[in-house]
């Protein structure tokens, strides 16, 4: 199996060829083809000036780097923003046929007063991608007297015939319409949930509900400070759209959740997917903006989480939001392991040396009664990353204390939980370790926890352990994945 010799660089999660990287952006696809655009200063791994980084790919898993997107000017520098693809022609730009268009933050202090100014502006590209231009009268939308007022995602909605962009403006969102992408009308503004922070990368999109033939809308929006974890995160909200405004079902509700690890942001919705495929696909920026600038990793920085579909499912009368790893994943297995009806106590754990830190794992246990079940990934020396369940808090949680690199920022460190009720006992795990991370889905999808962590390249064993009496490993299976 042959792996990137790059210290933390990871073997099956999207990174940038060199130098920094944060949100997704301008996901689409189009010509059989997923882009993934991206926040990048291809200068220096630290957030500097943005830039759209570039790369595509036939699968979600493979991916091939491609020149840089979209380039400043003089309207400023390219923040995070959405692309479509303009199948009508509804710009102008494509004399009749489809092509692909750019919706973005122009981002610049005014040089003369040098007050910060976020506007929104359009680039297009007839060549699929390759090479974008820049529309001259940019930009489209300016900003009403706001700061923070960044972020466009767009969709176009057929009952009313329009384009939707949903934007984030401090700590609200805003809804705009327009039918040429160009001219933009305001519609209505949404700002429930949790405030704690800047509202940034925003999304709507219709989601199925698991067992029926019916959606719902899902409005999403990101969070910095502020999240559950601490630090940057994203919360959602179920209900409808009617094509002028979001109404959350229950507006009383605390916010929901995105991810419960420390480690997911601006997640974001690819465009486009087609009919025949009917999924609903996204991706998110793997790190937190309390250490993204200090992450020990040289020459690049920073990676996507996992391409994941989202669902929704009914929880006791609450539609919520279920992830689940793409199933593209299961391409890159390599070889795999099955272990089943295995006692694990607290003086005869299960041990597996040697299983490295590139692992797909489904874990099916059955916890009788013991106080506390876990599994430690990525374990050499003194090196370990828990995932586990506390029975008495009703808790899942990861623990990366002594994941292995910790000390380079105050707020890395620690053990993070989600509130997890489970069935007659039963824990049900989908686990992805690829070197830097560790993706944690629960209770098929319903939670996530997302991590980073930085171990040394020979912590690779793995370690299924128990507190006070048994538990009962029904299944265990571990693929080894391949780049």
């Amino acid at each position: 199996m042959e792996h990137t010799t790059e210290r933390f660089r990871p073997a099956y999660h999207f990174t940038p060829a060199a130098h920094w990287m944060n949100d997704p952006n301008g996901m689409v696809f189009f010509d059989g083809e997923y882009h993934l655009f991206y926040q990048h200063n291809p200068d220096d791994i630290v957030h500097g000036p943005m830039y759209w980084g570039h790369a595509v790919s036939e699968d979600l898993v493979h991916w091939e780097h491609l020149p840089i997107g979209i380039h400043p000017d003089e309207n400023g520098v390219i923040f995070s923003g959405s692309a479509v693809v303009d199948w009508n022609d509804t710009t102008g730009f494509f004399n009749g046929s489809p092509g692909l268009v750019a919706i973005f933050t122009h981002h610049r202090r005014h040089p003369e007063t040098e007050k910060v100014e976020q506007r929104q502006s359009l680039a297009y590209s007839k060549d699929r991608g390759r090479t974008w231009t820049m529309y001259v009268n940019n930009p489209v939308l300016e900003s009403p007297g706001e700061r923070d007022f960044r972020d466009p995602k767009v969709f176009w909605y057929e009952p009313d015939g329009r384009w939707i962009m949903i934007l984030a403006v401090k700590n609200k969102v805003s809804l705009y319409g327009s039918a040429n992408l160009k001219d933009w009308v305001f519609l209505s503004d949404f700002s429930g949930g949790s405030h704690g922070g800047v509202w940034e990368c925003p999304d709507l999109f219709p989601v199925f509900v698991e067992g029926t033939d019916t959606t719902k809308w899902v409005l999403e929006v990101d969070i910095n400070p502020g999240a559950i974890a601490g630090g940057s995160g994203g919360q959602y909200f179920v209900g409808h759209f009617d094509g002028q405004q979001f109404i959350p079902d229950d507006p009383e509700d605390s916010p929901l959740w995105l991810d419960y690890g420390k480690d997911h942001y601006a997640g974001v919705s690819w465009s486009d997917i087609p009919p025949e495929d009917g999924r609903l696909l996204w991706i998110g920026w793997m790190s937190n903006w309390q250490y993204a600038n200090h992450t020990p990793t040289t020459g690049w920085r920073n990676a996507m989480t996992i391409p994941r579909e989202l669902t929704l499912r009914d929880v006791d009368g609450k539609l919520r939001l279920v992830q689940r790893p793409v199933r593209e994943v299961g391409t890159l297995r390599a070889d795999t392991k099955v272990l089943s009806a295995v006692t694990v106590t607290p003086d005869q754990p299960l041990r597996l040396p040697g299983v490295g830190q590139y692992l797909d794992m489904d874990i099916q246990v059955k916890l009788r009664d013991c106080a506390e079940w876990g599994i430690r990934l990525s374990k050499g020396g003194d090196e370990e990353t828990l995932v586990g369940y506390d029975s008495a808090k009703q808790e899942l949680y990861v623990d990366r204390t002594h994941s292995g690199l910790v000390d380079f920022h105050p707020e890395f460190s620690g053990r993070r939980s989600a509130p997890l009720q489970l069935e007659d006992t039963r824990l049900s795990l989908r686990i992805l370790v690829d070197r830097c991370s560790v993706e944690v889905f629960a209770a098929d999808g319903l939670i996530s926890m997302t991590e980073l962590i930085f171990p040394s390249a020979a912590s690779g064993d793995v370690e299924v352990f128990v507190k006070d009496n048994a538990a009962d490993i029904e299944e265990l299976q571990i693929h080894r994945l391949q780049s």
